[in-house]
Parts: C-alpha cells; sequence; structure tokens
C-alpha cells in the first residue's frame, strides 16, 4: 500500500496524541484499581500545565479541613491588597471554642495576630483560628467569592468548624470536586494568581505542615519540595473523609494533586489503610508527572 506525503505527515502527528491517549487510559485506571482495593469512594486530579489527569474528577466531596490552605491565601491576598492588616489582634474569648485547638487554645481570653492566626490554620489546621479568620473576611460566603475570583465556580464554604464536616451523600454544601481544587491552587500559584510575597509565606507554611506525613507526601520521592494540607472527617453516621491536597514545585514548574477519600465506613479513629490509599495516589503521581 502506497501513502501520500499528506497521509504520512498526518499519521505521525496523530502517533503522539494516540500514546497520550492510551497513557492516560492507563493512569485512570491506575486510580480506579486504587480505588477497588479501598472498598471507599476516591476523588483525584493532577495537573501541572501539561498533564492532567484523574478519577471521578468532578464528583462533589466533602472540603473536611482543605479549605484552610485555600483560607489563608486569601488572608495573604486580601492583606497585599490593603483590605486586612496582619499584624491586627483578634480577640479570642471562651465562647469561641471548638474541637480541635491546638494553636490557638493558649491565647483564650487574648489575642492572636491574623498572620499568626492564617499559619495556624494552614499549619496545625486549628478550626477556632479558621473560624476567627472566616468571620474576619466576610463569612463562608466571601471565601467562596474568593475561590469564583480565581476561576473556581465549584468549591463552595458554607458553614463553620465543626459543622462544615457533616457533608452526608447528596450534600452540596462545604464540597468541591478535585479538578476544581487543583485548578485553584494551580491559578493561586501562578504568574496571575498570589502575589510573589504571598506566594513565598503560603509555600513556607504548606511545606512546613507535617499532617499529611501518611498521605500523598508519603508516595511522594523525597527530594521532591512538597507543600500540603489534609483534610479529616470522622462523623456518626458517615464514612470518613481521609483528604489531601498538594503542591509540589519541582524543576521550575508546579504540579497541584486534589485527592478526596471516603473510606468504606465510618470509624473513631483514622484507619493506616485509609491513609493508605492517598499514599498510592501519591506514588502514582510519581509515576505519572516523572521521578527524573
Amino acid at each position: 500500500m502506497n501513502f501520500t506525503r499528506r497521509q504520512c505527515l498526518t499519521a505521525a502527528l496523530a502517533l503522539p496524541l494516540l500514546i497520550a491517549a492510551k497513557a492516560n487510559a492507563r493512569g485512570a485506571e491506575a486510580l480506579a484499581a486504587i480505588e477497588r482495593r479501598s472498598g471507599g469512594r476516591l476523588g483525584v486530579y493532577l495537573f501541572d500545565g501539561e498533564t492532567s489527569l484523574g478519577h471521578r474528577s468532578d464528583e462533589r466531596f466533602g472540603l473536611c479541613s482543605t479549605f484552610k490552605l485555600v483560607l489563608a491565601a486569601m488572608v495573604l491576598h486580601e492583606a497585599d491588597r490593603g483590605r486586612l492588616a496582619l499584624d491586627r489582634e483578634l480577640k479570642i474569648s471562651d465562647n469561641d471554642r471548638v474541637p480541635h485547638m491546638p494553636s490557638t487554645q493558649a491565647h483564650i481570653g487574648g489575642t492572636m495576630r491574623v498572620d499568626a492566626l492564617a499559619e495556624a490554620a494552614q499549619k496545625t489546621s486549628d478550626n477556632l483560628a479558621a473560624n476567627l479568620l472566616l468571620r474576619e473576611l466576610g463569612g463562608p460566603a466571601a471565601l467562596t467569592a474568593f475561590c469564583a475570583q480565581f476561576g473556581d465556580t465549584e468549591t463552595r464554604i458554607d458553614r463553620y468548624e465543626p459543622e462544615m464536616n457533616l457533608v452526608p451523600a447528596g450534600e452540596v454544601r462545604d464540597t468541591t470536586t478535585p479538578r476544581a481544587m487543583a485548578g485553584l491552587l494551580a491559578r493561586l500559584f501562578s504568574a496571575d494568581g498570589l502575589s510573589a510575597k504571598a506566594q513565598a509565606i503560603l509555600r513556607g507554611w504548606m511545606i512546613d505542615t507535617t499532617t499529611g506525613a501518611r498521605r500523598l507526601r508519603a508516595g511522594l520521592p523525597r527530594d521532591w519540595i512538597v507543600g500540603d494540607k489534609t483534610g479529616t472527617a470522622l462523623s456518626d453516621g458517615m464514612n470518613d473523609k481521609i483528604n489531601d491536597i498538594a503542591v509540589v514545585w519541582r524543576a521550575g514548574r508546579v504540579l497541584t494533586i486534589a485527592t478526596y477519600f471516603e473510606a468504606s465506613a465510618g470509624n473513631d479513629n483514622i484507619r493506616p489503610e485509609d491513609e493508605a490509599v492517598l499514599k498510592s495516589v501519591g506514588e502514582w503521581a510519581a509515576r505519572i508527572a516523572g521521578s527524573a
């Protein structure tokens, strides 16, 4: 069979697309296999400007504390525009108490600076710090609007901690999609996102965060620069939610990964096997993005 020059050129151009499509199919199937082994529901989206791939990437999942990364970003963004002073002291009263206050507990009856509260919300997932900042910024609707400002019209914040973690099947309040969150992170850390100063501060907080040591980070190469924010909900009558969103700075590129996992059951404590699901996603991401 004889081929014309145009036919040969068309075939040559189509070949890389075919190879990429097959690679994406294999990558998506690998995520589906992780989900099947877990017995739960797994949502993932990976984006690095060149590669985008996921599983259940447009389905809704409960945010849990992953919203606190975006909250810290909004604090820094508003400070850049002169609408919020980072050295402003916010009062902390006994009536503000909520579960999980590792950083603010010692300051009840006193004050904390806005920047210290933002750092606490990101690094220790302090619920009281998040609530104080949300109120100062105009409430959950203001944070939802901030997401939309950066092109994310899916992520929505509706309630304060800890009520926002109550996300049964079919609930849309306080939810996101993996694609939306990964895209939002990419935009925040782009040239058109947060200022260079704000990016540097937030990046430092994220890298110093240790709550996700057994999740995505556990599966990513140790020589990669990784920052993340976890989210967890162990609520009566609902399957556990074990989440992690991460940004990787590598070889001049920014890789974002959003992972939301609903376990097969509800438990009183975080199960190692559920966190291991996210470790497996990290290993998958390393293979997809390339470990070289």
